[in-house]
């Protein structure tokens, strides 16, 4: 991401801009916590309500595209979204509301991701990370956004029953936060090859749907399938 310039002139827009990330973030936290903490079918309704908007969103992005490209969007969707749902209904031996904490680690880690990679790579700057698909992205930016999640993972193992240990939630934060930029990446790249800034304009300061939650969407199969090979789902 771009370091902050030096301009009194733009300095207005860009704490406007901040405000509004700030603000529409803050609602989409409390709106999925609160979903989160109900579970049942509160928390699959909210599920199967942004799958719909994102698959939306997708054949928006994809409509020049071919029709096999556009229907690989259902998948695209479907497997986070199942593997949310999924999450959030495990029972896991000698652990209440397993299912919430599991998904809140989740979410923790690519939130700490995506908050530190965009506050390190605007005030630290440097090569860019994919700089044809996504000139914003900085290498310093990844590192920061690795390094939160490390330790939102290794902290966030205290509460939650996987992973296991502080070492394993900070080895697992790193991997998930690679994933989360991969999966940040990946939308940029489909926004340019359709010639949109964003996948749409459902949150103020943040775009679409799929803008917002691309990390997820490359983080909870992953995280889904090592909770179940775990062994002690029930």
């Amino acid at each position: 991401m771009e370091p902050l310039e030096n301009n009194n002139s733009e300095t207005p827009s860009r704490w406007a801009e901040l405000k509004t990330r700030i603000i529409s973030g803050a609602v989409l936290v409390v709106l999925a916590l609160g979903a989160l903490w109900l579970g049942g079918w509160p928390f699959t309704l909210l599920v199967m309500m942004a799958a719909m908007l994102m698959i939306k969103e997708w054949n928006g992005l994809t409509e020049q595209d071919s029709p096999l490209w556009r229907a690989a969007g259902l998948l695209y969707v479907a497997v986070p979204c199942a593997s949310l749902v999924w999450l959030r209904n495990v029972r896991l031996e000698n652990s209440p509301h397993a299912g919430a904490k599991l998904v809140l680690f989740v979410m923790l880690v690519v939130w700490a991701t995506d908050i530190a990679a965009y506050f390190v790579g605007r005030k630290i700057g440097g090569p860019k990370l994919a700089p044809s698909i996504s000139p914003n992205k900085t290498w310093a930016g990844l590192g920061g956004g690795i390094v939160s999640a490390a330790i939102v993972g290794g902290f966030s193992s205290f509460f939650t029953p996987y992973p296991p240990s502080f070492i394993a939630g900070m080895d697992l934060g790193i991997v998930l936060a690679i994933l989360a930029q991969a999966g940040d990446i990946f939308e940029s790249w489909l926004k340019r090859r359709a010639g949109a800034k964003d996948s749409g304009t459902l949150i103020p300061g943040h775009g679409g749907l799929l803008d917002r939650v691309d990390g997820l969407i490359f983080t909870t199969p992953l995280f889904a399938w090592l909770v179940y090979i775990s062994g002690s789902v029930i």
